[in-house]
This record gives C-alpha cells, sequence and structure tokens, in this order.
C-alpha cells in the first residue's frame, strides 16, 4: 500500500449560468468550504480518501462534485459527525478489478483502525443508500469479555432445539427465518448468535474444520492490539443487526456484558437446556439438532435408551454452517413446521403434524424415550461463529454380562 499523502482541497461551488457578477462572487464566498484530504491511498480494487470537514453541506457538495455516490438530503446524516469532528472514510471501485461470485460482486475486506474512547460503530451514514432491510454482522475481539449493546434492546437467537429433516438441506433459509421470526418479537434488537471463549491450541466446542491460526489473528487485528488476543486467547462475540432507513435512530454503541452459556446439549432435571444462562466464562452458540432413533436390531435385554452420539459406525457426517445469510430466501419456510418444539422464546407455536410420527421400534413393545435427567452426547459442533447443525443418532449401549 502506498504511503498516505497529505493534502489540502478547496472546493467551490460553481455559479449558475447567467447569474449576475456581484451576486455570483458573493455566492462563491458563503458556498466556498474548504474539505482537507488527510490521507489517500490504492489498495486493490479501492482508491481511498480519508476526509476532513468543517461544514456538513460543503462535504456533501464535494462529495457529489467529486462523483462520489451519495443520496440527496445526505446532510443531515453527516452533520453529526462533522459536529464530533470525525474524518471520513470514502472510496471509489474500479469494476475491472472486482471479482465476481456466483453472479454477485465481492469486494475485497477492508480494514483500518483508529483510537477512541467511544466503543461504538458509525450505522447511519450506511442507510443512506438502504433499498429495504439490510443485515449488519459485527464481531468484536475482546482479551475476557463479552459485548451487547448500550442503546438497543439485547436478545439471544433461540437455540438448542430438535428441527426436521428437511431443515438440512435449506439450513441458511431455516435460520434466517428463524433469525426474523427473533426480530419481530423483539422490534429494533440486536442478537447476540454467539459469545465464545477461545484459548491458545484449544479452540474445540465447538470445533471447526478450519482452525483460528496466527495468520488469521493478525489479520483481525492482533498486530495492531498485541496482548492475549495476538496470543490466542480472546471472547468472540458475533452481533447481529437487521434494519431498514427508518428503524435505527442512533449508532450502536456497545458495553461489556456478563459471561453467558447455551446450545451445548447440556441436560438437568428440567430437561435439555434451552436460551441462554449465566456463567462464569462465555460458551454460547446458536446450534440445533436432527435425530435419528436407533432402527438396529436389541439383543441386550436391559438397553440404555436417550443417550445422543453420532452414527455407531463412526461415518460421521460434517457439520453444517448457515453461509450466506444475506442471500438466502425469505418468507418461503415456515419456521413453525420445521420446529419440534414450541419456541416459547419468541412466542412461536410448533405447527401440529398431520399425522403422528410411527412409534421407533423398542425391544417388549416398548417405546423409545428421551427421559427426564437423561444425559446426552454431541458431536461436531461448531462452525461459522456458531450457527450449526447437527445430526445425532441415538446410541443404545449393551450392558455386559
Amino acid at each position: 500500500m502506498p504511503s498516505p499523502v497529505n493534502e489540502e482541497a478547496k472546493y467551490d461551488m460553481a455559479p449558475s449560468a447567467g447569474m449576475a457578477a456581484p451576486k455570483m462572487a458573493r455566492s462563491m464566498d458563503r458556498e466556498t468550504t474548504r474539505v482537507k484530504i488527510e490521507a489517500k491511498f490504492e489498495v486493490g480494487e479501492y482508491k481511498i480518501l480519508i476526509l476532513s470537514a468543517t461544514e456538513a453541506t460543503g462535504l456533501e457538495t464535494w462529495l457529489k462534485r467529486n462523483n462520489y455516490k451519495i443520496p440527496d438530503g445526505a446532510e443531515p446524516l453527516l452533520r453529526p459527525y462533522v459536529e464530533a469532528g470525525m474524518k471520513f472514510f470514502v472510496a471509489k471501485v474500479d469494476p475491472k478489478k472486482v471479482q465476481m461470485v456466483d453472479g454477485h460482486a465481492a469486494l475485497s475486506p477492508i480494514r483500518f483502525h483508529y483510537d477512541s474512547e467511544d466503543f461504538s460503530l458509525p450505522i447511519r451514514l450506511g442507510m443512506a443508500n438502504a433499498n429495504g432491510k439490510q443485515d449488519l454482522i459485527v464481531n468484536i475481539l475482546s482479551p475476557d469479555k463479552r459485548y451487547e449493546v448500550a442503546n438497543y434492546k439485547n436478545v439471544v437467537i433461540p437455540t438448542n432445539f430438535d428441527v426436521k429433516d428437511s431443515v438440512k438441506t435449506r439450513f441458511a433459509e431455516f435460520y434466517a427465518a428463524l433469525f426474523d421470526k427473533t426480530i419481530e418479537a423483539n422490534p429494533g434488537a440486536v442478537v447476540t448468535e454467539y459469545a465464545w471463549t477461545a484459548v491458545p491450541q484449544y479452540h474445540c466446542d465447538p470445533c471447526p474444520e478450519l482452525d483460528v491460526n496466527q495468520a488469521d489473528l493478525m489479520t483481525l487485528g492482533g498486530d495492531i492490539v498485541q496482548g492475549q488476543i495476538a496470543q490466542g486467547s480472546f471472547v468472540l462475540t458475533r452481533l447481529h443487526a437487521r434494519y431498514g432507513k427508518a428503524d435505527m435512530k442512533d449508532d450502536l454503541r456497545f458495553k461489556d456484558a456478563k459471561p453467558i452459556t447455551g446450545g451445548r446439549e447440556q441436560w438437568s432435571k428440567q430437561g435439555l437446556e434451552y436460551g441462554a444462562a449465566p456463567s462464569d466464562q462465555n460458551y454460547f452458540q446458536a446450534r440445533y439438532a436432527i435425530r435419528h432413533w436407533w432402527t438396529g436390531a436389541i439383543r441386550c435385554k436391559n438397553p440404555q435408551r436417550g443417550v445422543w452420539g453420532g452414527p455407531p459406525d463412526g461415518n460421521y457426517q460434517p457439520t453444517i454452517a448457515a453461509n450466506k445469510l444475506a442471500f438466502a430466501p425469505r418468507g418461503k419456510l415456515s419456521v413453525a413446521s420445521m420446529v419440534k418444539r414450541d419456541l416459547w422464546e419468541i412466542g412461536l407455536k410448533k405447527q401440529a403434524s398431520a399425522s403422528p410420527p410411527p412409534p421407533a421400534p423398542a425391544p417388549n413393545g416398548a417405546k423409545f424415550a428421551t427421559p427426564p435427567g437423561t444425559k446426552a452426547m454431541g458431536f461436531g459442533f461448531g462452525a461459522s461463529a456458531g450457527l450449526v447443525l447437527v445430526a445425532l443418532t441415538l446410541l443404545v449401549a449393551r450392558r455386559k454380562k
């Protein structure tokens, strides 16, 4: 990346045709503003400028006259940032350098850093060009804390419930529908989807196929923040918001929050855990399971039922992650028809089946069941920041004689 270059640009408003000279001069005096280019450089497909300004109207005019795509009426959105003395990161994209992935333009990620006492994310400018709803996912790396927003409602995504087999081929669509139902039940909320403690050399449960390596940590800012994050010890929080132009009246402001756990296939006398619970460490993920009852022969006299794990033949299926959520179809899948319990967390009733499923085979005509208090095992946890779907099989253990 070339070294940034500082320069100052003086922008003069162009006079209208036919304007009298004295009036034209007065107009130019009134409208002349100074926009300072703090830095400029090119990287990848981007031509980037860092701007500062002393007046929002002048900045809006400067951007338009320099062919930046900015909607009409952007001045009210620019004003609070100008008055706060913030700088503006603006970029032009060279279409010839843009890669296409699955028919969509895939822009390269941009990394920049700055120091601030105010831990917030400016989002209002991003709404200026919004056409309908847009998704915002914020991943926060912290040495030892999870984070949530201080100025909007916080909720956690419903987790740890069973779903039907058909979810396997429509998981991204299912998760997008579940997320939308969660927001519908909690208007204006920001959803916590993941909060997990990682330690060096052990990032399992969840166990992604590709672990976070040292190069990843450096790319994510470990080279800047240094300390234990650079060594692989951190808490990752994933927050997800979905909003339109009129939904968010303020930027996202973050605060540290107490640790939570959830989505780990933990059982108690009350049954399978759900939601998030206070904890000493952060271990929360969005996790959903497809369960398959044992259909093989059972020859032991006293089988142990309700012990869930991977396939007995060891042929584990990979964990499915809900990828490309922004492109998942919406409005075509009913969450109520895909879940196997009421999602009381968001006030959703499961859809009644047309006919009850046939009972699983069992010796002496007994039906399989998962009794309260039964411990369970889950394999293949975790991927893509905790949005995971796992397949579990009922294991029937033979007692030794």
